[in-house]
């Protein structure tokens, strides 16, 4: 991996802002050429600084209208129980996001649903009767503050 300058967290700053701009509107930010803004952004790519690009959707106009964080502590600790856990949260598409913690709980899941029966349905008949799953204790979310907000990219940044 190359190291990273000043022009690329410049690029990385204004692609998580908007990762529609074109290379010419990149190039125009941040005083580069448009071919050296298309080779640092395909480098950038092939490295895996940028993962992929892709839209960010309200939920409420697509009718998910509860928001909810989920504790989930496994019914065993070892490794195949954790992978059947992992294997179960990969292909529901109600969990935006899974984080495996230290701590008390096991898991915090960030999941969408129409309302509270369908959050019913995803604790009562998909969670809970899952082999790996011990315990769950849900909170719904009243008001976000802040979702998903740019990763800080600074010049301490890993170069």
């Amino acid at each position: 991996m190359e190291a990273l300058d000043g022009y690329d967290l410049k690029i990385l700053s204004h692609l998580q802002a908007d990762g529609r701009l074109t290379n010419n509107e990149l190039s125009e930010l941040i005083a580069l050429s448009p071919s050296q803004c298309s080779r640092r952004r395909s480098r950038l790519e092939a490295e895996g600084y940028i993962q992929s690009y892709r839209a960010h959707l309200d939920r409420r106009k697509l009718g998910l209208d509860l928001l909810v964080v989920i504790a989930v502590t496994l019914a065993t600790h070892n490794r195949d129980n954790a992978k059947r856990f992992a294997s179960l949260v990969e292909n529901l598409p109600e969990v935006l996001e899974c984080f495996s913690l230290t701590g008390e709980m096991d898991y915090h899941l960030k999941v969408v649903t129409r309302d509270l029966a369908g959050l019913s349905h995803f604790v009562n008949d998909v969670l809970l009767p899952h082999e790996s799953v011990q315990h769950v204790k849900t909170s719904i979310v009243l008001n976000v503050l802040k979702d998903s907000g740019p990763i800080p990219i600074q010049k301490s940044a890993r170069t």
